[in-house]
């Protein structure tokens, strides 16, 4: 199973049991476009989650995806606000069949996306003047000790872990995908802010979000099973969850190769 579709199956648990994103995200992502912003696209919309904050604020966003599973549970949860769905993923898209949006946004799923495309086509949906940006972040557990003995549970099925690799060298001037956008002359001011979350879980919920990680969903049917009894049986009746988003924003303009950049890394208090 392809990790970046793996989510249908579990589309109902998806949108049950991970974490929506904070309103506070509006102001913050609207603040960087030269103008008001008023239609979105969003980039693998998934069940709605970030759809959902965006149109509640009166965005017009149309919402992709590729997956008919979880359109069809955005569609519900979204009935009422101002939101059109398109299945496709980002690849899939002609820019020609859209007027440029104000803004372009991806919330945990702009990995997914082709390196060698994305930003051409990110610049095409957007105009000039628009706004783009990127937010999400792992679902961890916060305590140390407890996450180890969740780490070895975990690798005795997905010996790489539940996570994937960091696209970003160790080296880069910003985490991703800042540092591509730091390279991309079409894009100015480009922000990295960081937005503190913690939840405290019963361990069968943390359990059902864990089975909606795509590490975890490519599993076979018998080894997660396994390691979900595992956990169960490892993990305390409680858990407390870091869910910290990582978000960042660039406006887009006509680039040239003599443009320069002006990047700032920050935070913002917790939303």
């Amino acid at each position: 199973m392809e990790r970046a579709r793996s989510f249908g199956a579990v589309a109902e648990d998806y949108e049950r049991y991970r974490p929506g994103y904070p309103e506070s995200l509006v102001a913050l992502v609207s603040e960087v476009a030269d103008g008001p912003v008023r239609r979105a696209i969003e980039i693998g919309a998934g069940t709605g989650k970030a759809t959902r904050t965006f149109a509640g604020a009166g965005i017009e966003v149309v919402a992709t995806d590729p997956d008919a599973e979880m359109l069809t549970v955005l569609r519900r949860e979204c009935a009422g606000l101002p939101v059109t769905t398109v299945r496709a993923a980002l690849e899939d898209l002609d820019p020609a069949d859209h007027q440029p949006f104000d803004l372009l946004y991806a919330a945990a799923a702009w990995h997914w996306t082709a390196p060698e495309t994305r930003w051409d086509r990110a610049a095409a949906l957007v105009r000039d003047g628009g706004a783009v940006a990127f937010f999400g972040g792992p679902f961890e557990l916060a305590d140390d000790e407890v996450a180890a003995v969740e780490k070895e549970m975990i690798a005795a099925y997905a010996p790489e872990g539940r996570h994937l690799p960091p696209p970003s060298p160790p080296d880069a001037p910003m985490l991703f995908p800042g540092d591509e956008m730091l390279a991309d002359d079409r894009l100015r001011d480009v922000r990295q802010w960081e937005v503190r979350r913690r939840f405290v879980l019963a361990r069968e919920d943390y359990l059902r979000h864990l089975d909606t990680i795509s590490a975890i969903r490519i599993l076979p049917d018998a080894g997660r099973s396994a390691l979900f009894a595992d956990l169960a049986a490892g993990l305390p009746e409680q858990v407390e969850v870091r869910a910290d988003l990582m978000l960042h924003t660039a406006r887009r303009v006509s680039g040239s190769a003599s443009d320069s950049q002006s990047p700032h890394s920050g935070s913002r208090p917790p939303a």
